[in-house]
C-alpha cells in the first residue's frame, strides 16, 4: 500500500484468485496456516459483494488456479470451498437466514443465468459449448460447498423446479454425473418426473434442426444415461416394486412404455422422427446401458419391450391369425425378430412340453392332425428339425415323422433337397441353390456369434452329406475377392477345413478361383496405408513356422494358400499384366519402392530363413517335406511380388553382404535354389541397365550377377553363399540340375581354386568303398570353416560329375571376364600368388583343356586370342574401367603367351596379331574405339614382334607388307590429329623395324629397303615420322647404336635429319647447296613440321614461309611444284582440323593455304588435292587421309576459295579443270549437307559478304571489282553451300570453252540433275556439248 501511495497511483481492485496466487508464490512455513486463515477472513470482511465473490469463484479461469507441490509430491489446489462456506455462514447469520438457503439462492441465481441464457429448443435439450463449460465450473464449486455442508442438493432441486416448468435434460445429466443429485433421487422426489422425462426425451429424439458432431454426442450421452437409469431401476429383479417407499420402478417402466409407444406410432405412420428412432435403437445397445443396468435387468427389459412391440395395436383376432397363417413368413420379418422366434422353438430340455408326457402327446397329436393340411415346407421343417422329446417318448415322435414322410412322398417332395435352416414360410419352395445360399448365410451368422460350427452343419456333413457337398459347400465357397483380414465367412471355411469337412482338392480349387477372381476384377481389396495387411501376413507367416515346429506338414499347403492370398492384396499387380511368362526388369541401381512392399518382402525373407533353420535342425534337405518348394511356388505366381523379392535379394547380395549372419546366408541360399527350381514356371529377368547379360535370363542367373568377386570381402561372401547353395542342392536329392544353379556352380569353379591352392590340380578323392562326407552337416556346423566345407564340396563325387555337363562348365573366356574385374589392391592373393595362380589357370588348366569343355585344346593361338579379346573388351567397356583391376596382370600373361608363340611357333606372330585386329574391326561398329584400345595393347607388346622376318636362301629379310597394310587400312582411321600417328606409336613401330633388322645379315640395307617401300606405299607412317622426328631420333639412334656397335643410322633414316635441317635453313633464308635427295612428300612434311613450331609467332611464321616461297618457285622445278602441292595438302588438313576442332592444330593454316593458292592457282596440280581418288603422283594424299577427312575436302575447297580476292578467283576459273573440280566439290558439299555430316564450326560468328556477284559477265568485262571481298574465317555450312552455288552459277558462263570436255560434262550432268537441277541447267546452257570441240577431250 505504501508503494502505491508513494507512486501516486490509485490502487486497483485485485481478484480473489490473484490474491491467492500471490500468497502461494513463496513456500509456506509450518505456522503459516492460522495466519493465512486469519488474513483470508479479514479479506472477506472487506468484500461487501457476496454475489461478485461467488461469481468470481464459479467463473474462475483454470489458468488462474494456483497450484503448489507439497514436499510429499502430491498436488494440492487453493480451493476456495472452506472460505466460501465460512463466508456464507457469516453472511447468513447477519441476515438471519439458514446458510443452506442462502447457498441455494446464490447457486440457483447463477444456474438460471447459465441455463436460461438461450432457448432450450435451439439445441433440442442440449446446452451450447460455452454454457457447458460454465455449468461444469458451477457444479464443481457446488460440490465443494456440499462437502462443507453448506449446500443441500434436494433443496436446490426443489427451488429449481419451483420456477421451471420442464427441467433441462442436460442439466439433469450433469447433476447426475457430478454426483450432486442422482436421477433416481430426482424421480423418487419429483412427482412430475414422468411428464418432463417423456417430454424431454421426445425433444432429444425429435430435434433435427442443426446437426453437428458435438451436439449428437451429447444427445447420445443424455439418452444413454437416462435410459440406463430407467432400465436399471424399472427392471431390477432385486427390488420390490410394491414397496411403499419405492415409487421409482413403476414410474421408470411407465416412462419407457410411453417412449416405446411413441416411437412405434411414428414408425407405423411412416413419418415423424426417423433420426430419433435410430437414436433410440442405438441407446438400447447393451453396451451403452450396461453401466447402469445389470444383465438380468436388460433381459427383462428386452422381453418386456418385445412383448409390447408384438402386442402394440393388435388388428387380428386369434381366429383371423390362424386363417392367415399361410401368409406368415420369416423372410418378411427383421433378422433380429426371426432369430428370436427360432430360439423359442421347440428347442431343448427346458421347453414347457419336454418334461410332461401329456404335453408331448398333445403337441404330437396336434402336429399329426395338421399333416394333411400343412405345406410341404412345414413338413420338411418338422422332419428335419423335430421337437425335443425325451428318450422314453421317442416312439411317439417316430410315428409323427413316419406320417410326415409318407405325406411328403405323396406330394413328391424330397427331404434331401431341404435346406438346413428352413424358415417354414409357407410360400413356394425355394430352389436348392437359393436355399443353400440362405443356409450358408445363417451358418456363418451363427458361427460369428458363437465362434463354433453349429450342430446342424456338423450333422448335415454326416447324415446329409450329398446336400452338404453338392449344395452347401458350393454356395459357401463361391469365388470372390477375399479381404486381407479374414472375415466371418473365411473363418468359417477355415474351421470346416480344420474339422476335415472340406475336401482338400475343393479347398485348393476355391483359393485358386478366388485369386483369379481378384486378378480379373482388379483387386477390390487392395493394400492401404495402415499396417493391417502386414499384421495379417506376419501372423500367417508365424503360423507357417509353427506348423514346421509341430510337424504338421499336411496343413502347410492350405496355410501357404492363405499367405498367397494376403500377398495378392498387398501386391495387386496391374490389370493389363500379360498372361504367361513375363519378363521382370531388375534395376541394379537403387530404386525407391513403397514402404508397404519393402516391409512385406522383408517379412517373407525372414520367415523363409527361420523356416529353413527350423526344418534343418535334425533333417537333411532330402528328408524334409516339400514345404520350401511350396513356399516359393506360392510366390512365383505374383509378378509384382517376385520383382520386389528379386530387388531385395539383389540389394542384400550386392550392397549389404557384410550385414548378413550365417543363418541369413543359409536361408537365402536355399531361397535362391528353390527360385532356380521354379524357373520353368517363373518369370525371366532382364537387368537394367544391361550389363554382360543383355538378354532375359533365369532368376538365379540374374541374382548371381550381384555376387561380384572384385575384392577379398566379396570373394569370401560369394564362396560362402555358393557353397551353402550347392550343398543344399546336392543334398536336396532328385535331379541335381533342377536344384543347383549353374551360375553359382561356376562361381565356385572360379573361387575354390583361387582361394584354396590345394584344389589346383589335386586328384579327386576316391570315395569308392567309403561314404561321401556329409555336406549338409558341414554347411550347418557353426564350428566348421568355409574353407573346410568348400574343400569337402570340391572333392564330392556329385560336385565333380556336374562339370561334365556343358552348362556347368566355366570356359576360359568366362574365367577371364571374372579375373579381370579383381581389384589388385583388395585381392585375397598377393602379387606373386596372383601371378602364380593366373599362370596355372592359363598354361596348365585351360591351355590343355579340350575346346568342347571350354579350354583351348592345346593351341597357344587360341589362348592368345582369348587373352587378346578379354583385354580389348575391358578397354572397350562402356562402363568406366575401375582403377587397380587385373588388366596389367592379364597384359603380362598376353606378353608371355605372344613371346612363347614367337619362340616356339614357326608362323609369324605379327600376322596372327594383325589378323585378330582385322577380324575384330570387321565386327565392331566403332572402329575408332577399337583401334584406340588396340594401340594401347600394341604398345604393351614387344615392338620387334610387329615386323615379320622371312628366311630366304639361308638368310633373313624383312617383310612389312602386313604392317603397311595395317597402317593404311586401320591406323589412318584412328589418327588424332588427322593425318598423323601418335608419337608413341610411331616410335614403337620404328623400334620394331630396327629391332627386327638385327636378325638380318645386313641390317642397314634392310632398313633402307623397307623405308623406301614405306615412303612409296605408307605415306601416313612417313608423315608421322617426319613430324615426330625430333622426338624419336634420339631413341632410334641409341637403339641402332646398341644393335650395330655404334654405327650411324641407315641412310634412309639419316635422310630424315637432312630434310629437317634443310627445312629449317630454308625458312631462315640461308643458302642451301641443293635439295636433299628425298621425295616431294617428305620435303613438304619437313617444311610443314618446321613451320608448325612457329604457329604461336605468326609474324615469324609468315616470314619463314615467304623465304621458302622465294626458293620453291613452282615454275622453276617440277619437284618444287610437287612440294608446294603436298604442302598445300598438309595445310588444308590443318585448316579442316581447325574448323572441326578449334582447340587443336595451327592457327594460321588458312593464311598459309591462301598464299599457297596464290602460288599454285595457274597450275592444275593443286586441284588434285581436292580430288584424292584420282590417279597420279598425288595419290599418296588419299592414302594418308581418313575417310572422314576425304569426305570433308569439298567443304575445305569452298571454305578456302570463297574468301579469296576476286582477281585470284578469276584466275582460278580460267584454270583448266577448275570448273569440273568446283562442280564435283559442290556436289560433295551438297551430299554432306543432305547427310548431316557437316557440323557447324564453333567460334565467334563472322559477317559474311556475298562477292559471287563479282564473278559475273559484266565484272569480267570491266576487269572485276577489286574492292569487294568475302571477309570470312569460319563460315557456317549453310552459308558455304549457298555461296558455293552462287559461285558456280556465275562462274559457269565465264568458264573458257576448254573448261569441260564433252565426256566429263556428260558425267556431271546426271549427278547435278539429281541433286541440284538449277546448276545442271546452268551447265547445259553455258557449256553446250555441240559448241565444244571433240579435239578438246584430251584436256
Amino acid at each position: 500500500m505504501s508503494l502505491s501511495a508513494s507512486c501516486g497511483v490509485a490502487p486497483q481492485k485485485r481478484t480473489l484468485s490473484s490474491l491467492l496466487a500471490g500468497r502461494v508464490v513463496k513456500r509456506p512455513r509450518p505456522d503459516a496456516a492460522p495466519r493465512l486463515q486469519e488474513a483470508a477472513l479479514q479479506l472477506l470482511e472487506q468484500q461487501q459483494d457476496l454475489r461478485g465473490l461467488l461469481r468470481e469463484v464459479w467463473n474462475r479461469d483454470p489458468a488462474n488456479i494456483v497450484t503448489q507441490k507439497p514436499s510429499d509430491g502430491a498436488t494440492s489446489t487453493t480451493g476456495a470451498g472452506p472460505l466460501l462456506a465460512g463466508e456464507l455462514r457469516r453472511r447468513a447469520s447477519q441476515l438471519g437466514v439458514p446458510a443452506a438457503a442462502l447457498a441455494v439462492k446464490m447457486t440457483l441465481e447463477r444456474l438460471t443465468e447459465i441455463v436460461g441464457s438461450e432457448d432450450e429448443d435451439q439445441h433440442g435439450g442440449v446446452l451450447a459449448s460455452s454454457q457447458r463449460v460454465q455449468l461444469g465450473l458451477l457444479l464443481e464449486s457446488s460440490r465443494e460447498l456440499m462437502s462443507q455442508g453448506a449446500l443441500s442438493p434436494l433443496l436446490l432441486w426443489q427451488e429449481y423446479r419451483r420456477d421451471q416448468t420442464l427441467p433441462h435434460m442436460e442439466l439433469v445429466l450433469r447433476l447426475h454425473s457430478h454426483n450432486i443429485l442422482s436421477l433416481t433421487s430426482i424421480i423418487e422426489t419429483d412427482e412430475d418426473a414422468r411428464l418432463w422425462l417423456v417430454s424431454g426425451m421426445k425433444a432429444l429424439c425429435g430435434w433435427t434442426s442443426r446437426r453437428d458432431e458435438e451436439t449428437d454426442r451429447v444427445r447420445q450421452e443424455v439418452m444413454s444415461t437416462v435410459v440406463g437409469v430407467l432400465v436399471g431401476s424399472g427392471f431390477d429383479p432385486t427390488q420390490d416394486p410394491a414397496a411403499p417407499d419405492r415409487r421409482a420402478p413403476p414410474l421408470c417402466c411407465s416412462v419407457l412404455d410411453d417412449m416405446l409407444s411413441w416411437l412405434l406410432d411414428a414408425v407405423e405412420d411412416r413419418q415423424g422422427p426417423a433420426a430419433g428412432a435410430e437414436l433410440w435403437i442405438r441407446v438400447l445397445d447393451a453396451s451403452l446401458c450396461g453401466a447402469s443396468a445389470s444383465a438380468e435387468s436388460l433381459r427383462r427389459f428386452f422381453t418386456h419391450a418385445l412383448t409390447r412391440t408384438l402386442t402394440h395395436k393388435p388388428r387380428l383376432t386369434v381366429s383371423d391369425a390362424i386363417a392367415l397363417q399361410k401368409e406368415w413368413t420369416f423372410a418378411k420379418a427383421e433378422r433380429s425378430l426371426t432369430a428370436l422366434f427360432r430360439k423359442m422353438s421347440f428347442g431343448g430340455g427346458s421347453c414347457l412340453h419336454a418334461g410332461s408326457k401329456k404335453s408331448v402327446v398333445f403337441l404330437l397329436k396336434f402336429l399329426s392332425d395338421l399333416v394333411p393340411f400343412e405345406p410341404s415346407q412345414y413338413l420338411k421343417v418338422h422332419v428335419l428339425q423335430p421337437p425335443y422329446v425325451r428318450v422314453k417318448h421317442r416312439g411317439l415322435l417316430m410315428e409323427y415323422v413316419s406320417l410326415a414322410k409318407t405325406r411328403l412322398a405323396d406330394l413328391k417332395e424330397s427331404v434331401e433337397d431341404m435346406g438346413l435352416y428352413e424358415d417354414g414360410s409357407g410360400g413356394a419352395a425355394l430352389q436348392p441353390q437359393c436355399q443353400a445360399a440362405q443356409d450358408v448365410e445363417r451358418a456363418v451368422s451363427l458361427f460369428e456369434s458363437t465362434g463354433r460350427i453349429s450342430a446342424t452343419v456338423m450333422e448335415a456333413s454326416i447324415f446329409r452329406r450329398p446336400y452338404f457337398l453338392a449344395w452347401f459347400l458350393s454356395a459357401l465357397m463361391t469365388p470372390r475377392t477375399l479381404p486381407v483380414k479374414a472375415d466371418a465367412r473365411m473363418s468359417f471355411i477355415e474351421a470346416l477345413r480344420k474339422a476335415d469337412k472340406i475336401p482338400a482338392a475343393q479347398h485348393s480349387s476355391y483359393l485358386e478361383s478366388c485369386h483369379k477372381h481378384r486378378q480379373q476384377n482388379g483387386g477390390a481389396e487392395g493394400p492401404d496405408a495402415s499396417d493391417e495387411p502386414l499384421e495379417v501376413l506376419k501372423k500367417q507367416l508365424q503360423e507357417c513356422t509353427e506348423l514346421l515346429e509341430e510337424g504338421r506338414d499336411g496343413e502347410m499347403s492350405a496355410q501357404l494358400s492363405r499367405v498367397s492370398h494376403t500377398l495378392s492384396a498387398i501386391f495387386p499387380g496391374h490389370p493389363d499384366e500379360p498372361v504367361g511368362r513375363t519378363v521382370i526388369e531388375l534395376h541394379t541401381s537403387v530404386r525407391p519402392a513403397p514402404e508397404l512392399h519393402v516391409r512385406a518382402v522383408n517379412l517373407i525373407l525372414r520367415s523363409f530363413c527361420r523356416c529353413v533353420l527350423e526344418a534343418s535342425r535334425g533333417n537333411a534337405p532330402s528328408k524334409q517335406s516339400p514345404w520350401a518348394s511350396r513356399f516359393v511356388g506360392a510366390l512365383l505366381g505374383n509378378t509384382q511380388l517376385v520383382s520386389g523379392l528379386l530387388h531385395a535379394v539383389w540389394d542384400l547380395f550386392h550392397n549389404q553382404a557384410s550385414l548378413l549372419s550365417p543363418a541369413h546366408l543359409l536361408g537365402l541360399a536355399a531361397f535362391v535354389v528353390h527360385l532356380h527350381a521354379g524357373t520353368p514356371r517363373g518369370p525371366l529377368v532382364l537387368l537394367a541397365p544391361p550389363t554382360a547379360q543383355p538378354e532375359p535370363v533365369g532368376v538365379a542367373a540374374a541374382l548371381s550377377s550381384a555376387l561380384v568377386c572384385s575384392s577379398q570381402a566379396d570373394m569370401l561372401f560369394c564362396i560362402r553363399l555358393c557353397v551353402a547353395a550347392v550343398c543344399y542342392g546336392i543334398c536336396r536329392g532328385g535331379q541335381q540340375q533342377d536344384y543347383i544353379p549353374h551360375s553359382l556352380y561356376k562361381k565356385l569353379l572360379f573361387l575354390i581354386p583361387r582361394l584354396v591352392p590345394e584344389a589346383r590340380g589335386s586328384p579327386v578323392y576316391d570315395h569308392q568303398g567309403a561314404r561321401p562326407p556329409d555336406l549338409w552337416a558341414s554347411a550347418t556346423d557353426a564350428s566348421a570353416t568355409w574353407r573346410k566345407t568348400a574343400w569337402r564340396l570340391w572333392r564330392h563325387p556329385a560336385f565333380r560329375q556336374l562339370e561334365s555337363e556343358p552348362q556347368y562348365q566355366l570356359s576360359f573366356s568366362e574365367w577371364l571376364d571374372v579375373e579381370i574385374q579383381v581389384q589388385r589392391s583388395e585381392d585375397a592373393l598377393t602379387d606373386p600368388e596372383r601371378q602364380q595362380y593366373q599362370q596355372w589357370a592359363c598354361c596348365q588348366l585351360y591351355l590343355s583343356r579340350p575346346v568342347q569343355h571350354g579350354g583351348c585344346g592345346g593351341d597357344s593361338r587360341a589362348l592368345c586370342s582369348h587373352l587378346f579379346s578379354a583385354v580389348m573388351e575391358q578397354q572397350l567397356s562402356n562402363q568406366k574401367r575401375p582403377r587397380g583391376s587385373c588388366l596389367p596382370d592379364l597384359l603380362a600373361r598376353l606378353q608371355e603367351v605372344v613371346y612363347d608363340m614367337e619362340v616356339t611357333d614357326r608362323s609369324s606372330s605379327c600376322d596372327f596379331l594383325l589378323d585378330l585386329l582385322s577380324q575384330r574391326c570387321s565386327r565392331e561398329t566403332s572402329q575408332q574405339l577399337t583401334l584406340n584400345a588396340w594401340n594401347r595393347v600394341l604398345l604393351a607388346l614387344p615392338a620387334v614382334l610387329l615386323v615379320k622376318v622371312k628366311s630366304e636362301g639361308g638368310g633373313a629379310s624383312l617383310d612389312c607388307d602386313a604392317l603397311i597394310e595395317h597402317v593404311n587400312l586401320h591406323q589412318r582411321k584412328a589418327c588424332s590429329p588427322a593425318g598423323l600417328l601418335s608419337c608413341h606409336l610411331t616410335s614403337h613401330l620404328l623400334r620394331g623395324l630396327l629391332g627386327a633388322s638385327a636378325r638380318c645379315r645386313l641390317p642397314g640395307e634392310e632398313v633402307n629397303r623397307i623405308w623406301s617401300q614405306i615412303s612409296q606405299r605408307c605415306p601416313l607412317l612417313l608423315l608421322s615420322t617426319a613430324h615426330w622426328w625430333e622426338c624419336v631420333s634420339p631413341v632410334l639412334s641409341s637403339l641402332w647404336s646398341r644393335l650395330c656397335d655404334g654405327a650411324p643410322l641407315p641412310e634412309q633414316l639419316q635422310l630424315l635429319s637432312d630434310c629437317h635441317t634443310w627445312a629449317c635453313s630454308l625458312g631462315e633464308g640461308l643458302p642451301s647447296a641443293s635439295d636433299p635427295a628425298a621425295g616431294a612428300l617428305l620435303l613438304a612434311a619437313s617444311l610443314h613440321r618446321a613451320w608448325s613450331h612457329d604457329q604461336d609467332h605468326q609474324d615469324h611464321q609468315a616470314q619463314r614461309f615467304t623465304n621458302a616461297l622465294k626458293v620453291l618457285q613452282p615454275e622453276t622445278s617440277t619437284q618444287h611444284q610437287q612440294v608446294l602441292v603436298f604442302l598445300l595438302f598438309l595445310c588444308v588438313q590443318d585448316h579442316l582440323t581447325s574448323l572441326l576442332y578449334p582447340q587443336e592444330r595451327s592457327r594460321g593454316a588458312e593464311e598459309l593455304c591462301s598464299r599457297l593458292l596464290v602460288a599454285l592457282v595457274d597450275s592444275t596440280d593443286w586441284l588434285l588435292v581436292f580430288q584424292p581418288h584420282d590417279q597420279g603422283v598425288y595419290q599418296l594424299v588419299a592414302m594418308a587421309m581418313s575417310d572422314e577427312m576425304t569426305r570433308l575436302m569439298p567443304w575445305a575447297f569452298y571454305s578456302l576459295l570463297l574468301p579469296q580476292r576476286v582477281e585470284l578467283l578469276q584466275r582460278a576459273v580460267l584454270c583448266p579443270g577448275f570448273l569440273a573440280t568446283a562442280v564435283l566439290c559442290y556436289l560433295g558439299l551438297l551430299r554432306l549437307h543432305l547427310d548431316g555430316r557437316v557440323t557447324t564450326a564453333t567460334g565467334e560468328p563472322h559477317q559474311v559478304t556475298d562477292t559471287t556477284r563479282c564473278i559475273g559477265r559484266g565484272a569480267v568485262r570491266r576487269g572485276g571489282v577489286s574492292n569487294l571481298r568475302l571477309c570470312l574465317a569460319q563460315v557456317e555450312p549453310s552459308r558455304i553451300l549457298s555461296g558455293a552455288k552462287q559461285f558456280l552459277l556465275r562462274a559457269a558462263p565465264q568458264a573458257p570453252p576448254t573448261a569441260l570436255c564433252s565426256s566429263r560434262l556428260r558425267q556431271l550432268r546426271p549427278q547435278c540433275a539429281d541433286l541440284d537441277p538449277e546448276v545442271a541447267a546452268a551447265l547445259a546452257t553455258h557449256l553446250d556439248p555441240h559448241d565444244l570441240s571433240p579435239e578438246m577431250d584430251f584436256l
